[in-house]
């Protein structure tokens, strides 16, 4: 949710500009790129560092895992998640062609005048839950963490963080 989360930055006037922007694009943006579209040099800046975090917050939950498993205060992880669910979270989708075959398998049981509108969002729920089972599950098998998830899949590690 880009606009919520540039209004949590007080920048909500910008969310027009993102709105035209993919993920990626955003994730990219420079301070220039910025200047061309007539932001303001505070807001250039305060939305550039902002983006800069988001780019860490793969490190910043591996390192929020490490001090739930040694027994550290529970109040900092909960308040850095907290923060992090408000802000712009890609769905993660693995690389291989399970998931594409899974998804026209999903497609090929529906007539095609119902893809774009109900079962859309039946897809996308089981696809959800598929990839947070997924996820949920190798994380619960140890204490150490299970296995090691793909980087990017900012949503599965948020999921074993709020396992742990």
């Amino acid at each position: 949710d880009v606009p919520a989360w540039l209004k949590s930055l007080r920048l909500h006037k910008y969310a027009a500009l993102f709105s035209q922007m993919t993920y990626e694009e955003m994730m990219a943006l420079t301070e220039c790129q910025l200047e061309a579209q007539n932001v303001t040099k505070g807001a250039r800046h305060k939305i550039v560092i902002s983006i800069q975090k988001l780019k860490e917050r793969q490190n910043l939950l591996k390192s929020l895992e490490r001090d739930i498993l040694e027994g550290g205060n529970l109040r900092v992880p909960l308040q850095e998640l907290h923060q992090m669910i408000l802000t712009p979270i890609k769905a993660y989708s693995s690389q291989n062609s399970s998931t594409e075959e899974h998804s026209r398998d999903a497609d090929s049981h529906h007539p095609s005048s119902l893809i774009a509108s109900d079962s859309q969002g039946s897809d996308c729920k089981d696809s959800a839950a598929g990839g947070m089972q997924q996820h949920h599950l190798p994380g619960c098998e140890g204490e150490s963490g299970g296995a090691p998830l793909p980087e990017g899949d900012l949503p599965g590690q948020f999921t074993r963080v709020m396992g742990k």
